[in-house]
């Protein structure tokens, strides 16, 4: 089988015994960076050498097929540098490819810079989207950022350091500099900190420069107040659209705080005339 394996995305005490369990006993891993799984053997004590084999962004889809192919006679393991393999990480294509020819894939679940951000950002975390990397070139970015200044969910990102300055800037100028938000900076590491403001600030924080490996958590658009017949009306236009009525009542009712269930059997109502 495949088995996606968290690792540890800073503090080698949050390895899990199953992590060490697997990592003593396979005899092939796939990993972002063999140089990486090597140094995090030695550093758990591992005396096991399996086969080590590069599965990374630039040849992941000619890798896929052999992986999984070696996955239907012994059990591969995946490993990206940190965390869990497939988020903003390699693994997906093998795990696609395997799901396709019917291999088995499971996971050691352990460490996740995502969840772990969100739970300490002081945000909502009852819905919330992971994001990933906003795009680099600036056209791009622009139109992604514009396309979540709506979104009603708090907002997980990735970022490199180099970029944290200006991305907090057009986070800024799209969200509003008011928006609440996070910097989570060195997750579980020696100098983990939180910078917990809204944007405007960050922004101006950022300009002296960051350091460490860093999570942006963006707190979602707050409900519009609009009156309900013109929310109404909205349901109504995402139907003519294609959206079923349920779905484009939810969206309405989480982009103005009305109740669903009212949005729904109003527009119902306005539809069967």
């Amino acid at each position: 089988m495949i088995i996606l394996a968290a690792t540890p995305i800073g503090n080698l005490g949050d390895a899990s015994r199953r992590l060490v369990e697997a990592l003593s006993s396979v005899t092939v891993i796939a990993a972002e960076d063999t140089r990486t799984a090597q140094k995090l053997l030695m550093a758990l004590g591992v005396e096991n050498r399996p086969r080590l084999v590069a599965l990374h962004d630039h040849n992941e889809k000619e890798r896929a097929a052999e992986i999984v192919a070696l996955a239907r006679d012994l059990d591969v393991l995946l490993l990206s540098d940190a965390g869990m393999p497939t988020v903003s990480d390699p693994g997906y294509g093998v795990v696609a490819e395997a799901a396709a020819q019917g291999v088995e894939v499971t996971a050691i679940p352990g460490p996740s810079a995502v969840v772990t951000a969100l739970a300490i950002a002081g945000l909502p975390t009852d819905r919330f989207t992971f994001e990933g990397f906003v795009p680099r070139k600036p056209a791009e970015r622009e139109r992604t950022l514009r396309e979540l200044s709506a979104e009603p969910r708090t907002m997980v990102f990735f970022e490199a350091p180099s970029r944290i300055a200006q991305t907090l800037h057009d986070m800024a100028g799209a969200f509003g500099t008011s928006r609440p938000a996070a910097v989570c900076r060195e997750l579980t590491k020696l100098h983990e900190e939180v910078v917990r403001a809204p944007l405007g600030d960050l922004a101006a924080w950022a300009a002296a420069g960051v350091r460490g490996e860093i999570v942006i958590v963006v707190g979602g658009a707050p409900a519009r107040r609009i009156p309900l017949s013109d929310a109404v009306t909205e349901v109504l236009e995402l139907t003519r659209t294609g959206a079923r009525m349920k779905d484009a009542a939810a969206e309405v009712a989480d982009a103005t705080g009305h109740s669903r269930r009212e949005l729904y059997q109003a527009a119902l109502a306005v539809k069967n005339g």
